[in-house]
């Protein structure tokens, strides 16, 4: 016990996103693992699906030596088969993979006993809930197993479950191995995404909503009910931030009982000599690329701004980024051309053979290239959301134009065929990077945009948004590190004001002024590290510590 707070002696995390690279689920795990791998040493264990079957995942390395007596004895005894091994992340957590494949065929006697048991309707299972769910099991099946192999009931074992993909295996320890103590964590309500990206309002007319009303009509009936059970029978019940906890006790009838807000380690930021060289290189290839695709001459005074993340055209506003570039255009205040880009992954086909050779050319050209918009051709350029918008205003990149917009519609891994180079170092060449988001229950492109030095712009509908303002006091300004815009259900026009406003004011900062927002940026990202997030952790593992005791002395 420290502090008066009950600790752990071993905590089992499941996620999809363990070793397996999909979306920001990745960077909270993966960037905590560190914090918990140094305070638990090897009691952490990280249970993630075994997507890669023959081959080896990228992420991961296997170790035969690591519980080899209990694995021998899991595949021999309950035909549980796994990899056992690292997390190869800072800290080098213990990470189980486990197959799932194996219990499709007993799903609906699985599904049978969950609505006995907890009345979760997996009646209208489709799509990924089927392998989300059975991956859940596998996961509660090894940590049963471990647990009977290992520990016994004087043991303070924890199982966090993240996301709705992994409740029917918390569900089903909770049956099967009650001294168990469980914490849910729903980074996004899977109704609250689907009632934002369908262009319904959300925030005005949370308190009318009725979840599972709101389920039926978006056919999300199985998803909902998974979530909503395992919120409601979890010893402690936890999202990401102060906005998706309205949410929650909204659409899933169940307050939280601890937000834990994402916190990151700021390990991979590029310190001194080495920072100044990579934020050149990457000004230098951006301003090549964009030179190169539309003809023009474009020198390092420009102003580079950006957007990024998933392709949700609303949820993650990029349809008003657009808008905000578009009316930028006209603005008589702006005292710099701009150089916008949205890097954000469509259904990319391959990198544009005429742009690379004029790359590999090393020629300067005065004349655009066909569609001078875009740097990897699409599968459905017809049908692109960001393409479509650009064409119905009429932004071409026209050379007079002071503001060019470029989409880069692939994964910067450093392999995309154009750029070359990763998303880390590609950041750190941005002056602005806008993330005006609609529903973003917590948002770690600003906080990764503000820890490598480059103020942003977010509104107060993302969790770190509001997180600011409170650290800030007040309405957090871009002078601050980040400029947090009010946006509502129905103020779009005002939030692309609001952006045009910031970029232009931004454009008028003298040397001191800029140095002073990258400053304050900086300073901003350190008060998120995880060395202070992870206390809320601590809370969460003594609150689910203690109901569990609670529930199991009754």
């Amino acid at each position: 016990m420290v502090n008066g707070l009950l600790t752990p002696q071993f905590i089992f995390e499941s996620s999809w996103e363990v070793c397996n690279k999909v979306g920001g689920i990745y960077t909270v795990l993966s960037t905590r693992a560190k914090t918990l791998q140094e305070k638990f040493n090897d009691h952490i264990i990280f249970i993630g699906p075994n997507c890669w079957k023959e081959t080896n995942s990228p992420f991961f390395i296997e170790d035969d030596s690591i519980f080899a007596e209990w694995k021998e004895y899991a595949k021999e005894k309950e035909e549980i088969s796994m990899k056992i091994g690292r997390w190869d992340i800072p800290g080098k957590p213990i990470a189980i993979l486990v197959d799932f494949e194996q219990y499709f065929s007993q799903k609906n006697d699985i599904y049978a006993l969950l609505w006995e048991y907890y009345q979760v309707d997996s009646l209208h299972a489709y799509g990924d809930y089927d392998e989300a769910s059975m991956f859940s099991y596998a996961a509660a099946l090894v940590v049963e197993s471990f647990y009977h192999f290992y520990l016994n009931d004087e043991t303070k074992v924890i199982y966090h479950a993240n996301e709705w993909m992994t409740g029917l295996g918390l569900l089903y320890l909770r049956h099967q191995v009650p001294q168990i103590a469980t914490i849910f964590t729903t980074h996004a309500t899977s109704i609250g995404r689907s009632i934002a990206g369908n262009n319904k309002p959300l925030y005005d007319y949370l308190f009318a909503y009725n979840g599972d009303q709101m389920a039926g009509e978006l056919n999300m009936q199985s998803k909902h009910s998974i979530e909503k059970q395992t919120a409601k029978f979890a010893d402690c019940f936890t999202t990401v931030s102060d906005i998706t906890a309205k949410e929650c006790v909204e659409l899933l009838d169940k307050p939280v009982d601890v937000v834990l807000p994402n916190g990151f380690e700021n390990n991979f930021v590029p310190k001194g000599a080495v920072f100044t060289k990579k934020r050149k290189e990457a000004r230098k290839r951006l301003i090549e690329v964009a030179n190169a695709l539309m003809g023009t001459s474009l020198d390092d005074d420009v102003l580079i701004v950006s957007t990024s993340g998933r392709y949700e055209f609303r949820n993650k506003g990029v349809d008003v980024f657009i808008e905000a570039m578009n009316r930028l255009l006209r603005d008589k205040n702006l005292k710099k051309e701009v150089l916008a880009f949205i890097e954000v992954p469509g259904w990319v086909g391959e990198p544009r053979k005429d742009l690379v050779e004029r790359l590999k050319s090393g020629k300067s050209f005065d004349t655009p290239l066909e569609v001078p918009l875009v740097t990897h051709w699409l599968h459905n350029m017809s049908h692109d959301n960001v393409l479509g918008m650009l064409k119905f205003l009429d932004m071409w990149n026209r050379k007079e134009d002071r503001v060019k917009l470029i989409f880069m519609p692939c994964y910067l891994t450093g392999e995309d065929g154009v750029l070359n180079m990763s998303y880390y170092d590609i950041v750190l060449g941005n002056d602005l990077c806008i993330y005006p988001s609609y529903y973003e229950p917590w948002g770690y492109t600003p906080l990764e945009a503000v820890a490598f030095k480059v103020p942003c712009i977010t509104t107060d509908l993302a969790g770190f948004g509001q997180w600011a303002n409170t650290v800030k006091g007040g309405e957090s300004e871009i002078i601050d590190g980040v400029k947090v815009i009010h946006r509502t259900d129905y103020n779009y026009s005002e939030v692309a004001d609001t952006i045009k406003d910031t970029v232009s004011l931004f454009s008028s900062f003298d040397k001191t002024e800029v140095a002073k927002a990258r400053a304050n940026a900086d300073k901003l990202s350190k008060k998120a590290l995880w060395s202070h997030f992870i206390e809320y952790y601590y809370q969460a593992y003594d609150f689910a510590l203690r109901k569990a005791r609670e529930r199991n002395q009754k």
